[in-house]
């Protein structure tokens, strides 16, 4: 996706959040936020892809702070709630006239913990009760026959997570796929390096994702999303051969739009007007866009 006039303030008031996050004096805050500003005032171009444009944006502000991973508390708290509703979580797919379905849409609502933006959760203690609202909507856009299909006759598929404590959920997912098709092989895809609230290796082996995945890759870089011409090889080549690709979150949307890889599914929550927009559906539901 091309960044949309729209995504500048929503870019600037999401450093704002992280250097809050980072808890820095006062004359480090300031001179991270003039650094954010002068870095998309350098790389901002219509043509190019929001996720690459934020990429820079956040690079430049973590590098100021000289804060690794702002986000690490909220990041931590967020796979704790979602660890604590798990069991529940667990009940409404088992008892779901489709598991595979139920674990979809449990899967997608874990998307609203993204912290600091419109749409996003404000807070990972609101999970339950945002769980249960967003639970009972449903699916508002859903392509799910046709990915059901595609996914009954693939022999690797490859799912790229997005969000800590969503990635609780992923893994109920991706338990579900594994047992529609145990033959199949599945590769999980985490961030390379912490950025914003995103997963992180050490998050996936923490949860325990090798009991449910036959592989762990994951991006090899400082990216919102992938930063699609340095990914490392082993990814690289993967994507090349998987039969099916799993997106999960807005990023992974913005980044992979400009690509032509093929089948690809989206498992999001439209938080935002331009990724709404692109994808043409409404914004705030729950989606399962599939593109072949």
């Amino acid at each position: 996706m091309k960044i949309q006039p729209e995504c500048l303030p929503c870019l600037i008031k999401r450093c704002l959040y992280e250097i809050e996050l980072a808890g820095k004096n006062r004359e480090v805050s300031k001179k991270a936020m003039v650094k954010a500003m002068e870095t998309l005032a350098r790389e901002f171009d219509p043509s190019r892809c929001s996720a690459s444009i934020a990429t820079e944006v956040h690079r430049a502000v973590y590098q100021t702070l000289d804060c690794k991973d702002p986000y690490r508390e909220m990041k931590r708290r967020s796979n704790e709630v979602a660890l604590s509703l798990l069991p529940k979580v667990e009940a409404i797919i088992k008892n779901s006239r489709d598991p595979l379905k139920a674990a979809i849409v449990c899967s997608i609502i874990g998307n609203i913990l993204d912290f600091g933006i419109k749409g996003g959760s404000s807070r990972p203690e609101n999970l339950e009760k945002d769980f249960e609202r967003c639970y009972r909507e449903g699916l508002g856009y859903s392509d799910y026959d046709e990915f059901r299909e595609i996914l009954l006759n693939a022999r690797r598929v490859t799912l790229f997570t997005d969000n800590c404590g969503e990635i609780v959920f992923d893994k109920l997912l991706c338990r579900e796929i594994k047992r529609l098709r145990p033959e199949l092989k599945l590769t999980l895809v985490v961030k390379g390096e912490p950025v914003l609230s995103d997963a992180t290796r050490e998050d996936a082996e923490n949860l325990s994702f090798r009991e449910v995945v036959d592989e762990i890759m994951d991006t090899g870089t400082f990216a919102v999303g992938l930063d699609i011409e340095n990914m490392p090889e082993n990814l690289r080549k993967n994507l090349e051969e998987t039969d099916l690709i799993i997106c999960k979150g807005m990023a992974n949307y913005e980044v992979f739009s400009e690509t032509s890889y093929r089948p690809i599914v989206y498992l999001l929550r439209t938080k935002c007007e331009p990724i709404a927009r692109s994808i043409g559906v409404k914004t705030n539901i729950n989606i399962l866009k599939i593109f072949t």
